[in-house]
């Protein structure tokens, strides 16, 4: 039996992630909470992977709350990984994210480097820095860059999409790519990580780019809500995208492109209907 220990309490990918290991009987997983420092006393020796899903993320940040991300994305991290490292762990997972390229729209491929602009993607990245630096044969760091997570009562911008296409009669019609991918995807990515004993970046994905319009039509049909998709309001939005973030966000390019040499596409769920389990 494999035991995998979720390091990060109340986090919607940890959860997600234990309750997919469930249908699993080869699988031992357990979640300890990482606030304050109980943790230190708890016996990871038990356990042949510690998946770090701890994390600030989904907040506005402030001058008053930059000193947070660090202390928890970075330090915590690597303060989780030191210790699994003197247990005896095997392998440490640790949950990274796109941000650390720092970009809003474009193409990521191997040669894009990290340049992250916000003080989530630079934590990110100074933690998969100061990781890699504990690998070695007998402990194996996996550090994963999944773009955006979807999936039922997940947070973030695909609930905000939702909230729209609910709300409004009217939704912009446009084309556009976006790198997503499904939790339950995700989830599988981490267990075959796991499983194979993997070390290195990876940028996981579904097996085929999202369009933001036609996310919004499978929505709308899903929910039985007539929608009215206009190009004229595609361009609209296109006027304004580069002076409103949440619009950009929403409705520009970004993609991870040829990244095979050290990922790959991974979907145990297509793309229509993972997008009606998500609602």
């Amino acid at each position: 039996m494999k035991r995998i220990l979720i390091a990060g309490a109340n986090s919607y990918i940890g959860e997600s992630f234990e309750r997919y290991m469930q249908a699993y009987a080869q699988y031992q997983v357990d979640t300890v909470d990482v606030i304050g420092d109980a943790w230190k006393n708890y016996d990871f020796s038990l356990y042949d992977a510690v998946f770090c899903v701890a994390g600030i993320a989904h907040q506005k940040e402030t001058t008053e709350n930059a000193a947070l991300y660090y202390q928890v994305n970075r330090d915590l991290a690597v303060e989780l990984a030191k210790k699994a490292k003197q247990s005896g762990v095997d392998q440490f997972v640790f949950m990274s994210s796109m941000s650390v390229y720092g970009m809003d729209e474009g193409i990521i491929t191997p040669d894009t480097k990290p340049v992250p602009v916000s003080h989530y993607g630079k934590s990110k990245l100074q933690a998969e820095e100061l990781l890699q630096g504990l690998g070695d044969d007998s402990f194996k760091v996996a550090m994963l860059r999944p773009p955006m997570v979807y999936g039922k009562a997940c947070r973030g911008n695909f609930t905000l999409l939702l909230k729209l296409v609910q709300k409004s009669p009217v939704f912009p019609a446009m084309q556009n790519e976006r790198s997503m991918i499904y939790v339950e995807n995700l989830c599988a990515f981490v267990r075959m990580v796991i499983d194979r004993q993997l070390q290195g970046v990876f940028c996981p994905q579904n097996s085929a780019y999202m369009n933001t319009t036609h996310m919004a039509r499978v929505m709308a049909s899903a929910l039985g809500k007539k929608v009215w998709f206009s190009r004229l309001a595609g361009l609209a939005v296109r006027c304004v995208m580069p002076f409103y973030s949440k619009a950009k966000k929403a409705f520009s390019t970004l993609i991870y492109q040829d990244m095979e040499q050290f990922s790959f596409c991974y979907c145990t769920e297509d793309m229509d209907s993972s997008i009606r389990k998500s609602l």
